[in-house]
């Protein structure tokens, strides 16, 4: 009887850990969700399109799940700000060689920090 009466009380269910916090396309936040029903990946139907188109048009392709595709244009501004970065990083490297101020390479720096910001936008 002592066995019943333990299996009836239910211990508290642990709130979920590993859910998306951002939606699986955009990136936007995910508003904060309850404990019941599926989690939440995509923040609207629109975001869920076309995650379903990219992950069809995969595997009509044979490409793999993780793959990133990008057109040429995409590849052009991507390498374009790889290059303003090195730019920055080698105009601190020359200021520091030649003596520059402290205020002078945090400035350098800030640019370096801006141009690094920009390249994590991949979308």
């Amino acid at each position: 009887m002592r066995e019943a009466a333990e299996l009836t009380q239910l211990e508290p269910v642990p709130a979920r850990r590993g859910a998306p916090k951002h939606c699986g396309w955009c990136g936007r936040r995910l508003p904060e969700a309850g404990n019941v029903g599926r989690r939440r990946r995509y923040c609207g139907q629109s975001c869920r399109q076309r995650a379903y188109e990219r992950r069809t048009a995969l595997q009509r392709s044979g490409l793999p799940e993780d793959a990133v595709v990008l057109s040429d244009t995409e590849i052009a501004a991507l390498q374009d700000r790889l290059f303003q970065l090195r730019c920055a990083a080698e105009d601190i490297v020359t200021a520091a060689d030649d003596g520059a101020d402290p205020r002078e390479l945090r400035g350098l720096a800030a640019d370096i920090a801006r141009a690094a910001k920009d390249l994590e936008q991949l979308r």
